[in-house]
């Protein structure tokens, strides 16, 4: 049983400070739960249940809340708050909340009322829209009667709900009711476990709702914060010292009730999970609390052609898959955990999404038809096949996958979209139209590309480089070499010098932009030293030893925080060093002074690479394993503030973060890449 968070009445009873960790669980299709450790919805994604009625995407918000009041003793305590639209905190349920846990990635809360204690869990059913929420009453002198309002809601996860309009009927079931929500969502079924002699279901009218509630992270982003809430069903439900009630919300007719029963079965997954890692008993807590924060973000995408084809999810609670995102947390979310049928699965999904050598940028939220508008994913594609084949030798999968690989190779020579194409004279790759935004850099706002980085740009080059050492390698496999790939891997090499800088001990970030050369100080340039090379083939790193030295210690220097990398040096006139404000303001700062998490691996794997210093590199990277009772607990976010103290912002759980934590610490101490 993994157990490596844990919170007191320091952060549980202080209601800022509480409010602003939150916890996830997920369900393998795209549905999730989440909220804040204080059980305050302070988001628009909070919620007991936003099920992905499309898998993996369709999130729609079903079960916002359950307000549960516990009567013991003649005394009632609540077990919740909330944040009125006039401001106020009402009731103050925290005060209750004795202490926060995850135990097995689940959230685990423990309120002391009186002389009774009472433990609450939250978990999801794999494959199924169904949240479970399971009551224990650790000691008491008697029973304890739980009254539990359920608050419903049908919108889309984004969205607020502004109006109070009907919600349908609500019938009652031997072991729940049924709600009939609006038209575009399926039935929404609030079942318990509780025996028939404990339980009283109290219906209320179809227009009893709930409203002005106050979600404050929404309002600091700019966007409308009141919500309403109906208020569909309350349980009166008893629960006896040392026995457990389960509160069961699904759109599945049959989900199982059984909480003990649904309980186990979580247990077992979680166990599952850690099992197979490469080398259990020498990894650490925080690593194997990462094992299973990863879990979250692989999801099923239906395929044709395909039993199951999966995907990764590229963070909650508002990202759905990304090309990019996915490729570049492939390697660490699959194959540093031993899940290599999940990394083949992702492979083959994306290979029937390839179109004229591109993959898709994302996937909408609603509907099918995907984005094309990026330059970088189908080479971090190659970056992910060689990292699978590497550990598994799969002969059939690289048959199955060269002539995908050799087709995005033709496409970039040739050219394809965006005025994507090889540069025949220097061997380096030019990419970009005005109003485009292709690489990882991607913020626009309108018509306005943030950062356009038209041109060349580091990291696409060096990706290229990567993609023809790919595959010179794979060729060489299966026996079809090809001196095509050789030619143009020296011209790269040769061409690729122009980056660098001897006057300013780092690289240009973007090359023969519309204005000249882009000298600004980013951390593009640390993958370059970071990507692996050669294989059992003749090619040297890009860099020479001297000058990945130096751009190590420039990035460390300069861009290093505790928690990531900035995307752009203090140092310039552009610099922005705090994500915060209306879409216009934060989107201005997001790659412009924004530190980004994922990219501490790479960093950490090019010190390990230059210094040879175990210690040294693992201390780039163990301000996470803090990092992780805060935020969002037991995961890791997206994005920090440039500036002290480094605040985390944006999504809760990234995928890359996590992704490339865990593959640099493998790397590091264990030898795995």
């Amino acid at each position: 049983m993994n157990n490596f968070i844990t919170l007191g009445r320091d952060i549980c009873g202080n209601p800022a400070i509480a409010s602003s960790r939150e916890w996830l669980v997920t369900n393998g299709i795209g549905g999730y739960a989440s909220g804040t450790i204080n059980n305050i919805c302070t988001r628009r994604y909070h919620g007991l249940l936003i099920a992905a009625t499309q898998p993996p995407t369709g999130r729609t918000l079903l079960l916002a809340k359950l307000d549960e009041t516990a009567n013991y003793q003649g005394k009632s305590y609540p077990l919740y708050s909330n944040y009125w639209a006039d401001g106020t905190l009402d009731p103050h349920g925290y005060k209750s909340l004795e202490s926060f846990r995850l135990e097995d990635n689940m959230p685990v809360w423990r309120f002391a009322c009186g002389s009774a204690l009472i433990e609450k869990r939250i978990w999801m059913a794999r494959g199924e829209n169904t949240t479970y929420v399971q009551y224990h009453l650790i000691r008491a002198n008697q029973p304890v009667t739980l009254e539990i309002k359920t608050l419903v809601n049908c919108r889309d996860h984004h969205h607020l709900s502004t109006t109070s309009s009907s919600y349908g009927e609500i019938s009652k079931l031997p072991d729940g009711v049924m709600i009939t929500a609006f038209p575009q969502a399926n039935p929404l079924y609030l079942l318990t476990d509780t025996p028939t002699t404990a339980r009283v279901f109290t219906f209320h009218p179809h227009d009893h709702w709930y409203y002005g509630f106050n979600l404050p992270r929404e309002a600091e982003r700019g966007l409308d914060y009141i919500e309403n809430y109906l208020h569909a069903v309350t349980f009166d439900l008893t629960l006896e010292p040392g026995r457990s009630l389960t509160v069961v919300a699904s759109t599945a007719e049959k989900p199982i009730i059984d909480g003990t029963q649904a309980l186990i079965l979580q247990r077992n997954y979680a166990q599952e999970l850690l099992e197979k890692l490469p080398a259990p008993n020498i990894t650490p807590d925080w690593i194997q609390q990462l094992v299973l924060s990863a879990d979250h973000f692989i999801v099923d995408r239906p395929i044709p052609g395909e039993a199951t084809g999966k995907t990764i999810m590229a963070g909650y609670p508002w990202f759905t898959d990304w090309g990019r995102d996915t490729m570049i947390s492939l390697p660490g979310l699959t194959i540093t955990t031993g899940r290599y049928d999940i990394a083949r699965s992702i492979l083959r999904t994306f290979a029937q999404y390839i179109d004229q050598g591109m993959l898709p940028n994302c996937f909408p939220d609603i509907g099918n038809k995907p984005y094309y508008n990026t330059v970088d994913a189908p080479l971090w594609y190659f970056v992910a096949v060689r990292t699978y084949y590497l550990a598994t030798g799969d002969q059939v999968f690289l048959k199955e996958i060269l002539p995908v690989l050799a087709e995005i190779i033709l496409w970039y020579k040739k050219g394809t979209r965006y005025n994507i194409q090889l540069d025949p004279h220097d061997g380096l790759i030019y990419a970009g139209t005005l109003g485009s935004q292709l690489t990882w850099m991607d913020a626009k706002v309108g018509d306005w590309v943030v950062t356009p980085r038209i041109g060349k740009p580091i990291e696409i080059s060096a990706l290229w480089y990567h993609a023809l050492q790919t595959m010179i390698l794979l060729t060489d496999q299966v026996g079809q070499k090809n001196n095509d790939y050789h030619k143009f891997a020296d011209l790269t090499y040769q061409g690729f010098q122009r980056f660098w800088q001897p006057d300013q001990g780092y690289c240009f970030d973007v090359l023969d932009t519309p204005t000249g050369n882009d000298g600004s100080s980013r951390p593009n340039q640390i993958l370059a030293v970071s990507l692996p090379v050669g294989d059992r083939s003749a090619y040297q790193p890009l860099l020479r030893p001297e000058q990945a030295k130096s751009i190590v210690d420039h990035c460390s220097n300069l861009l290093l925080t505790s928690y990531g990398l900035r995307s752009l040096s203090p140092q310039h006139s552009e610099y922005k060093g705090v994500y915060q404000g209306n879409v216009i303001q934060r989107d201005g700062a997001y790659h412009q002074g924004v530190a980004w998490g994922w990219l501490l691996g790479s960093l950490a794997i090019a010190d390990w690479q230059v210094y040879q210093d175990q210690e040294r590199a693992n201390s780039i990277l163990n301000p996470m394993a803090e990092h992780l009772s805060a935020y969002g607990v037991g995961t890791l976010g997206e994005i920090f503030d440039g500036d002290e103290p480094f605040l985390p912002r944006g999504c809760i759980a990234q995928a890359w973060t996590v992704a490339e934590v865990l593959r640099a610490w493998s790397l590091i101490n264990l030898g795995n890449r």
